[in-house]
Parts: C-alpha cells; structure tokens; sequence
C-alpha cells in the first residue's frame, strides 16, 4: 500500500505540473485545444497511462489565470475498452494568483477536482492494476539516479549560479512565500495553495485474493494554505462500504456494513524529508451494520500527533482515545458505551508494531486493559503482550447481552477477573500463563483458542469449584398424593402409560450438546481441582483428562475420591453418527453407601455398607427424554458390610415363625437389618432395567430377588423373597420344613410416587409355594408307605428266588411309584 501510495501522489503530481506548466504556456502562446495531443504524450511518457481528454480545456485571465479540463480519464496500458477506466474525473481546474507573476512568482490559488473515480484490482494472485505504474515509476527512479551520477558537475555549477542570481534578485514580497521552488528561466513556483478541493469523488478496491471489496463513495477532501513548510488544515467526508465477493461470482455481494465518515485534522507535509504529521485530528463515524434493524454505531477517534515517516516506515501515535456507542439486538435494547484509549508505534521496515496503555472501559465495571506488541506485521503477524480484566459482574453482563443462564444460586456468576500474558498469530491465541477468579473459584493455568473456533486447548488447576450454583434449579416434583394415585391403575393403565412415555420421548427437543461445534473442535483438556461439588457431592482430589478431534469427543479419564473411596470414568461421544453415540463407563470402589445416597436422591439413605459399583453404558440421542429410551448396558454393584435402616428382617421373620408355633421369641434385636454383602447385576436394554441375580445375605437367612424397571415408564415390577437358611449363626431356630418356604414380596408402581407405597407381601406366591411345599411332604410320605410295604412282602420272596433277584424286583417296583 505504500508503493501504491507513492504512485497515486507521483501522478497526481505529475498531472498538476503538467497543468501548472500549461496555464503558463497556453495562456500566452496556444489555443487550449491545441495543447490536448502533446498533454496526452506527456502523460503517457512519464507514468505510461492513456489519458483521454473529452471535454473542452479552457482558461479564465482576470483576477485569475486559470485552466479547466472536463471529462478526462486515464487508462492503464492495455487495458480494455469495457472496463472502467483507471482514473477519470468531470471537472479540472488549476488556477494561478495574478499579482504575484509580475515579480516573477507562480503562486497556485486554487485546485478543484470534480467527480473523480478511481478504480483499484488486485486479482486471485494478489497482483494489483497498479504495479504496472509502481514498476515504471522505479525505473525511472533508478534511470534518473543513474543519469544523476554524470551530471553532477553540471549541476553543481548550476547551483552556484542560482545562488548567486536569487541573491541579488530577492525582494520583501517573494521571501514571504513559503515553499518556493526555483525554477528555470528565473521562475520560481510557490507551493501555497490558497484552496485546495475534491468534491463528489469515488474509489473502488476489490481485492479477489482475499474475497473483499471497499467502496468510498461521495468523496470530499477541502485543504486551505496548503503548504509543505507548514501545516494546514484539512477536512474529508466520505461513505465507506464494505462488501464480500461471493466465490466465481464478477459482483458484490449486499454491503455488510456502511459508515458516514468526517475527519478534521492539521496536515503538515514533509516533501523534502518524507516526514508527514496529522495533529489535533478528529474523526467520527457513524456505522449501519446490516441485520442491524436500522440501529447506528457510532464512533469517534481523536489524538493529538501521528507522525509518519513514509521514507522510513515508521509511524508514530500518541494519545489515542476513541469513544463508541454500540447498537446491536445481541447487545440489548440500549446502546453500549465504550471508551478506549492507546497508544501506537509501527516500524514496516522491521514489521513491528507496539501498542502500549490500551485500556478498554465501559458501564459496569468494565476494564480491559494491557499492551501489545506485533512481530513480522506485513508477512506473517505475531503478537505478544499482557492482559488484564478487573473484576466486574458477569452475571451483569450476561443478562444485558441475553445469555445469563439459570442458576441454582442467583448469585452466581458475581465477579470475573483475570490476568494473563497474552500471545498469538492471526489463527491462534494463548494465554499462556492465567490466572481466573471466578466468584469463590481460582484457576490458574493455560489456555489456547483456535480463533476459527474449531481448536481448544487447557490445562488449568484450580482450589473449589461449587457446581450446583451453575447448574438450573431443581424442579419441585409432581404431588406424591397423585402419583401413588396412578401407581394403581389398572394394567390398561399401565399400557398407556408407557405409550405416554415413548411419545415423550418422540417429541423431546432441545438439544444437550451443540452438534456442528463438537464435531468439529479439536480439544486438549486437563483440569485438576482440590474439590469439586456437584448434586450436592463433594469430590476431592478431582483429575478430568478430555481428548478430543475427527469428530469423537472422548473424556479419558476423571478420577476423585468422595465418601471415603474412589471414582474413576471414562466417557465418549461420537459426533459422526446419526444419532449420537454415547459411551460411559464408571468405576466406584469402597464408597460409603449411606451419604452417597443421601446426596444422589436428597432423602435420608435407607442403608449403609461399602458400594462398588462398575460396568459400561452405552445410548444414542441429543436430548433427555431421548437418552434414557436408548440405554444399554450393564452395570455389577456389590454392598459389603452394610445394613438396611429402620427394618430388622431377622427378627420380622423369627417372630412370625415362632408365632406360627406358639413361642415368643425373647431376643433383644437391633433396630437395623445388618448383612454381609448385597449384589446385583443390572442389565439395560432399550431403557429397560432388568435383575435376576439379587442376592442378600443376612445371618441364617438369604433374601433372592428378579424384576424389572423401566426408565421410559417409570413404572416397577420386582419380586423378592426371603428363606431361612440352616447356618451356624442363624438368627433363631426354627423348623427344618420352614427352610422351604419362601417368604415373598411384591413391588410394583410409578417411580414418581411414594417408595412406601410400592412393595407389599406376595401372599398368591406365599400361597403357592405352601401348597408346593404340603405337596412334596404328601409325596414324600406315601414314598414312605409303600417302601414299607414292599420291604415286607420281598422278605419272603428272598428266600425264595434269592437276594440278587429280589432286589432287582425291588428296585424296578421303586420306580415305578416314584
């Protein structure tokens, strides 16, 4: 852009010498229309554009010598007819201040430019149309350099001789105009500008390579004084637009946002030493972004001094501040103030840029601030620095922008602040060493963000973190009263109830997990806290490792210690199928079962023991009605050591035998039902919970059990059944006969109503297997019967046919009443 600076000034200039040289010449000696021929050889020789003189060229005399050129345009070389020309332009005029030229000073009065148009390309392979005129401009740079070398004792002795002839010549009028430039034959051209104006200009810049296209339009630049030995002021006011160019399309998608732009500055030109400084400069815009419902954004910039070494590249900006004022539907109904103040220093020679005590700020709180430094800013930009947020509420923040979550505890979110050095390319950037407050919870650590938004990287370590004041409220359940009303309908009910809840789960919507972002994040995640609280559950010692890329989210490992033992998981998701697929596989080792079913279900713990637990899991879905209807799996639990509350099935059982034999039983017994180990196997199939293996083993009694539960249905069915068991610490003695009979219990219903409601005693099963058992004891009597009967009538037969024959009759009659 620099080259392309220098061309458009050495054009510029070329074409206003040309002018300037022309008033002076045609106003003496030619008709204007005459000169046109040799105007366009001058162009075309000194930048090699094809200028093309429409309109008429004509001069005014009195008070001011001047020249005007109507409908010009200049093209660059070889280019077609059907474009857009380079450069063109309505109206021209040059005019010369009269009263100086009688002592032999050309003083410019005035230059206006109207309707300008300039059309700026770079094409797919970043070639701008202007390098053909940046690359003749440096050979004749470097021709004019080498033509210099042989010339300079010529010059020198023309130098002397001026000297010595402005000398004797110089007068009070002449030394009071600045920017004189001698020139030949005793004219010298004064470079004060009395007025200098651009009026309803345009330019277009599309730029193929990159996609993008600018558009200035109704362009007015206004410079009194102009002069390079001093500053002056200047003032523009233009629309600026901003367009994409779809791919392999020739036009401009709609404006993506469009600004009103006014700027007020002092300029002083350095065209000796290329030095150029704006001070006191004020620039406000006034932004209309589209999908934006009409709302303005509006920004002023202003500071004091920007110092531009163009020989040099470096510039240098002191004391900037810019004040915003921000209209968007995501940012709430009312506009957002912003203030930001800096300052800049940029080097294009070494490629750096340095941006010191920038300090963003803003309502409530709001305080970003820091310093930043760019490395290799041209060809691949680097940068580094620090960054500091003072605390403020997010919470405040998240409910102006509309996305403050639910939280269990509304004061959740109360205070942000974060400090970290900060570093990072044009597709990166890292925190490489963070600290984060966030209420009661420090992290400190790494972080590093794709900026496409498809790569995150963290390793932080942190003290507490209280899950559950982020986590929704809970909801209140439905009314125990009506849900032990429905736990009796009748199995028509049932069925219905279970077609309910599959055409819940049909109709479930909103999803758990964004698809299109996990899918396509690559994720590197450590996390270690000292405690973690979650469900009311406090996890000490907590180690999170996620790996994520291709589509499939994996949680590697997490591993705590809660309630006196162990958790370690793993977990995966993979996000290439459709439906999700989700994998989960815990591991629960030694954990004291009494407060960790306190805090899983919020009710006192019917038992106590030792649990553990493990299995893996496996569903499909994006929402949470979906889940549960396509688990499956299987899950091995174990309680060592444990005892159920309130209930002691021992001395329930005893008592009923020895009421059934008219005893009392005269034992003290605990309140508690203690045993010696409960396990089960779990096996889920389409949301289905199903057991077959219960087994519980009291003292002198074991308690069996099968059934089922449904997760879609919330509806139970189990069967459990408790027998005597001939041990050496039998709870108490009873009838050998007793062992046989099972003492079964029944429980059914709605999971959603009252547990109290749902089990009670199998009597049917009682019944039948009493029945069963007065059967067997029949059988087995008459076995008896007829075994004595036929003992005694093959006494005789012994000693008749013999003992081996005998026998043998015994045996086959034997089988045939068995």
């Amino acid at each position: 852009m620099r080259a392309l600076l220098r061309t458009l000034l050495a054009v510029v200039g070329i074409l206003g010498l040309v002018v300037v040289g022309a008033v002076v010449y045609i106003t003496t000696f030619f008709d204007p229309e005459d000169l046109k021929p040799h105007l366009v050889q001058v162009v075309r020789d000194q930048s090699g554009l094809e200028l093309k003189l429409d309109g008429p060229l004509a001069w005014s005399f009195y008070p001011r010598l001047g020249l005007s050129v109507a409908d010009a345009e200049a093209r660059l070389p070889d280019q077609p007819e059907n474009e857009q020309a380079f450069l063109a332009f309505d109206q021209a005029e040059v005019s010369l201040a009269f009263t100086p030229l009688l002592s032999g000073q050309v003083a410019i009065d005035g230059l206006n430019l109207d309707g300008m148009r300039l059309n700026l390309k770079r094409d797919a392979e970043g070639r701008g149309n202007w390098q053909t005129l940046v690359d003749r401009i440096e050979r004749q740079q470097e021709q004019a350099t080498s033509d210099a070398g042989g010339e300079t004792v010529v010059a020198e002795a023309e130098a002397q001789t001026s000297s010595e002839s402005a000398s004797e010549t110089t007068s009070d009028s002449s030394s009071t105009l600045p920017g004189d430039l001698g020139g030949k034959n005793g004219v010298a051209v004064a470079l004060d500008i009395a007025r200098v104006d651009l009026t309803n200009g345009s330019i277009r810049y599309s730029d193929r390579q990159s996609g993008h296209a600018w558009h200035i339009d109704s362009l007015n630049i206004s410079g009194s004084n102009v002069n390079p030995a001093k500053a002056f002021p200047l003032s523009a006011d233009f629309a600026l637009s901003s367009f994409l160019i779809p791919e392999g399309q020739s036009r401009e998608a709609e404006a993506q946002w469009v600004s009103q732009m006014n700027l007020g500055s002092r300029v002083k030109l350095g065209l000796d030493d290329g030095r150029y400084v704006l001070s006191d400069l004020k620039l406000t815009t006034d932004t209309q972004l589209a999908g934006t419902d009409g709302k303005q954004q509006k920004a002023n910039l202003s500071f004091p001094s920007l110092e531009a070494d163009i020989n040099s590249g470096r510039y240098v900006l002191e004391g900037g501040t810019l004040e915003a004022s921000l209209s968007h539907p995501s940012l709430g109904e009312k506009a957002l103030p912003l203030s930001l103040t800096f300052a800049a220093d940029a080097d294009l020679e070494a490629q750096t840029l340095r941006v010191s005590e920038w300090q963003l700020s803003g309502e409530d709180s709001l305080k970003l601030g820091g310093n930043l430094r760019v490395e290799q800013l041209l060809d691949a930009p680097q940068y580094r620095g620090q960054l500091t947020l003072e605390p403020l509420s997010l919470r405040t923040w998240l409910e102006r922008l509309g996305s403050l979550p639910e939280t269990a505890d509304d004061a959740a979110l109360d205070s942000l602040a974060l400090s970290s050095p900060l570093e990072g390319d044009l597709e990166r950037v890292s925190l490489p060493s963070l600290t984060l407050k966030l209420d009661d919870t420090t992290l400190s650590g790494s972080l590093s963000a794709g900026l496409d938004g498809r790569s995150l990287a963290l390793d932080l370590q942190g003290d507490v973190l209280n899950l559950d004041r982020y986590l929704p409220p809970v909801e209140e359940g439905s009314d125990n009263a009506q849900a032990s009303a429905e736990s009796e309908a009748s199995s028509q009910a049932d069925g219905e109830a279970s077609q309910a809840g599959a055409a819940a789960v049909s109709q479930a919507g909103g999803e758990l997990v964004p698809v299109a972002t996990l899918k396509a994040l690559d994720l590197s995640a450590d996390i270690a806290l000292e405690r973690l609280t979650v469900k009311g559950m406090d996890l000490e010692q907590v180690v999170l490792k996620a790996r994520g890329s291709n589509g499939q989210q994996r949680l590697e490992r997490f591993d705590a210690r809660f309630f006196d033992g162990t958790l370690a998981a793993s977990a995966g998701l993979d996000l290439r199928e459709t439906p999700l697929r989700w994998r989960f596989a815990p591991t629960i080792k030694d954990v004291a079962a009494e407060p960790f079913l306190a805090a899983l279900t919020g009710e006192e713990a019917p038992l106590r023991g030792r649990l553990n637990l493990g299995g893996e899991l496996t569903t499909r879905g994006n929402s949470a009605a979906e889940l549960p209807a396509k688990l499956n799996g299987q899950l091995n639990a174990r309680i060592d050591d444990g005892a159920v509350f309130d209930v002691n099935v021992s001395e329930e059982l005893c008592t009923a035998v020895a009421l059934l034999e008219g005893k009392q039983t005269s034992r003290e017994w605990s309140p508690d039902t203690r045993f010696g180990s409960a396990s089960a196997t779990l096996n889920i199939r389409d949301g289905e919970v199903r057991n077959d293996d219960l087994d519980i083993s009291i003292p002198g009694i074991q308690v069996t059990g099968e059934g089922k539960v449904g997760l879609v249905d919330k509806r139970l069915d189990y069967r459990a059944a408790a027998r005597f068991v001939d041990t050496a610490d039998a709870a108490c003695e009873v009838n050998p006969r007793l062992t046989k009979v099972p003492l079964p219990v029944r429980c059914e219903g709605d999971l959603s109503g009252a547990p109290a409601d749902w089990c009670s005693f199998d009597r049917g099963a009682f019944r039948d297997a009493v029945a069963n058992l007065a059967r067997q004891e029949v059988e087995a009597k008459a076995g008896e019967e007829v075994q004595k009967r036929l003992d005694d009538a093959l006494e005789g037969i012994d000693k008749r046919i013999g003992e081996d024959a005998s026998g043998e009759l015994r045996n086959a009659l034997k089988g045939l009443f068995q």
